[in-house]
């Protein structure tokens, strides 16, 4: 990757032109933005995007443009945050991560991400799971994020340890060939088996520093299949299968239909029967399990995430609570 101009150049910035690699061919622009821009707010990176002052190829493009070799990418003056001396985190802080490593090998690695630990810094978050790896792994790692979870959700995390990985990955996802399955406690008395919701769902403008989504026909296409798998008089474990990956779709879905994801602050009631009466402290979303063709030798990896006892305890005292847990298939 060549370019002219530095944007680490905090004091005098300037326009860069930056010639992509064969590294950077197939990634999405926002994502290599976000990378070169080290410290510059997501949302910044995408207003930059949005106006027309990155440009590729002399062209407008969206930010969902997948980048070529030889593409010439024009990144506006922007003003870095002032580098400070802090000293990085130390091992001491962050080997506590290595033990939630599922699967590892020397392409990938799928990272039992715990609730409550954001996948990336920024939005006021100093460090995310990627980062805390990378403090693990030394400064000459090229760990990158496949894809994304909410930071109160919980389970598989697939993170590409080169730019091959990350391209032979992230077209899997695009053509969907990567099968991700949930766990929700789902609120209410469910009746009869399975459900698909197919509604579309439409992001507001943030609202005290996060997304709200709503059902709504303006939205982008979305889809959610639900499985129960067991039931009990307030709730419902269900599997959930996304044939579409939107902000919030499962707890959005779930809620447009009346069984809310238990411990669902945003989208949930303010009465939540699992959080008072079985000691639920969180948001009862996991994902579960991960399906995908290895990107270099093609064989069939399945990776499962078992249930934190901040889950796992809550839905025991559910089974406890009724002489017989019905099951469903």
């Amino acid at each position: 990757m060549a370019a002219t101009g530095n944007p680490a150049n905090a004091a005098a910035p300037k326009v860069a032109r930056v010639t992509t690699g064969t590294d950077e061919a197939g990634r999405r622009l926002d994502n290599f933005l976000l990378t070169y821009l080290k410290g510059v707010p997501r949302a910044h990176v995408y207003r930059l995007i949005r106006s027309g002052q990155v440009r590729v190829n002399s062209k407008r493009v969206q930010a969902s443009y997948r980048l070529v070799s030889g593409d010439e990418v024009r990144v506006p003056p922007v003003r870095q945050p002032e580098a400070t001396n802090a000293p990085p985190p130390s091992r001491l802080h962050t080997d506590w991560i290595e033990a939630l490593v599922l699967h590892e090998d020397a392409d990938l690695l799928v990272l039992n991400k715990p609730s409550g630990l954001a996948v990336h810094g920024g939005s006021g978050i100093s460090l995310g799971a990627i980062e805390l790896l990378r403090a693990t792994r030394g400064p000459h790692s090229k760990l990158e994020l496949v894809h994304r979870l909410d930071r109160d959700t919980s389970g598989c995390l697939l993170i590409a340890k080169r730019p091959a990985a990350l391209r032979a990955l992230h077209t899997q996802f695009r053509e969907g060939r990567i099968d991700k399955r949930y766990h929700a406690l789902l609120l209410g008395n469910w009746h009869g088996r399975g459900r698909t919701v197919d509604a579309p769902l439409l992001t507001d403008e943030r609202r005290g520093g996060e997304r709200h989504v709503r059902v709504d026909a303006a939205g982008k296409e979305s889809v959610t299949h639900f499985l129960p798998l067991e039931r009990f008089p307030e709730a419902v474990l269900a599997e959930v299968h996304l044939a579409t990956g939107r902000t919030h779709q499962i707890r959005v879905h779930a809620a447009s239909i009346g069984h809310p994801v238990a411990g669902d602050e945003r989208y949930g009631p303010a009465a939540d029967p699992v959080m008072a009466g079985q000691g639920l402290k969180r948001l009862f979303l996991h994902a579960r399990r991960l399906v995908f063709a290895h990107p270099a030798s093609g064989e069939r990896i399945a990776v499962e995430a078992p249930l934190g006892e901040d889950l796992a305890a809550p839905l025991e005292r559910l089974r406890r609570s009724v002489p017989t847990t019905r099951r469903s298939g």
